[in-house]
């Protein structure tokens, strides 16, 4: 019996991933970013979202959480994962021939305490610098 709890709660971890991105997406439109990829995955990571805020190239990382009792879901984008995602971002821009543009990390945290009600949205532009040994220029 325990297992099947365990199943039904990692099964429900597993769909509220991908609704917050849709939900980041959404606000993120609002605010005229243009979404240019979802859900890009790499050997290094995955890029939630790439968008296109004016000239620069937004490469956006959602966190969502149900509750915020561990504290901000944004908190779990730490030194590796920063690293990871800056990996992502440099294959992803090679691959596009991209490489001259102006790039940005930003952190979309969402946390979603009921089902019913709309989720909290907190969005931080600019939320860490490219991360690594070389940064950007790997």
């Amino acid at each position: 019996m325990r297992w099947l709890v365990e199943w039904f709660r990692r099964r429900s971890v597993a769909a509220l991933g991908p609704r917050g991105e849709r939900a980041a997406a959404e606000f993120l439109e609002k605010l005229g970013y243009r979404i240019l990829d979802r859900g890009r995955r790499f050997r290094f990571g995955e890029i939630d979202l790439v968008a296109l805020d004016g000239e620069s190239i937004v490469f956006v990382e959602v966190k969502t959480r149900r509750r915020d009792n561990r504290g901000d879901p944004s908190e779990a984008v730490d030194r590796g994962k920063q690293e990871r995602l800056t990996r992502s971002a440099l294959a992803y821009l090679k691959r596009r021939r991209l490489l001259g543009r102006r790039t940005r990390f930003d952190v979309v945290s969402i946390v979603w305490n009921d089902d019913a009600a709309p989720p909290r949205i907190a969005h931080i532009r600019g939320a860490f610098e490219a991360a690594g040994p070389r940064g950007m220029y790997s």
